[in-house]
C-alpha cells in the first residue's frame, strides 16, 4: 500500500467513527486487530468501546490536527470533542461538552488496520468532567 492509502485508510476510519458507523469497519480492519494501550482485541472490543463512547456522548467527534505516514505506519495527532449527555463508565451524565487530545500510531498490513497504540491527556479528559480535581503543582517543594 502507498503511504497516501494509508492515511486514506486512517481517514476512512474516523470518518466511520464520527458517523457512528460500526459495519464500516469490518472493511477497515482485521478481525485480529489489537489496541495496545487501551488493551483491545479484535472487533468486538472495538465495536464495544465505540458503544460505550458513543452512548455516553452521542456528539462525539474525531478531528485530525496532523498526519504522518511512513512505511506500514501512520501516525495521527487528534482531538476529540462531545456533550457527555448519556452514562459512561458508570458516570451519571453531566452535560458537559470535553475536549479530549491524543496521539495515535497505526500500523497497516495489506489495506487493513491490525494495530493501535495511543496516548491521551485522560487527566484532563476526567478532570472536564468533574470526577477528578487537578489543582497542578504546589508554588514551592516542601
Amino acid at each position: 500500500m502507498s503511504l497516501e492509502e494509508n492515511r486514506a485508510i486512517i481517514h476512512s476510519f474516523l470518518e466511520a467513527v464520527y458517523e457512528q458507523n460500526l459495519a464500516a469497519l469490518e472493511e477497515l480492519m482485521a478481525p485480529d486487530f489489537v489496541e495496545h494501550t487501551l488493551q483491545l482485541k479484535g472487533l468486538k472490543d472495538v465495536k464495544q468501546l465505540l458503544t460505550m463512547l458513543f452512548k455516553g456522548f452521542p456528539d462525539w467527534h474525531v478531528t485530525i490536527e496532523d498526519i504522518i505516514a511512513e512505511g506500514d505506519k501512520v501516525w495521527v495527532r487528534v482531538k476529540a470533542t462531545g456533550t457527555h449527555k448519556g452514562e459512561y463508565r458508570g458516570l451519571a451524565p453531566t452535560g458537559k461538552k470535553i475536549i479530549l487530545t491524543g496521539v495515535q500510531i497505526w500500523r497497516i498490513v495489506d489495506g487493513k488496520i491490525v494495530e493501535r497504540t495511543s496516548a491521551y491527556d485522560f487527566l484532563d479528559f476526567f478532570k472536564q468532567l468533574g470526577v477528578i480535581e487537578y489543582k497542578g503543582f504546589p508554588d514551592e517543594v516542601s
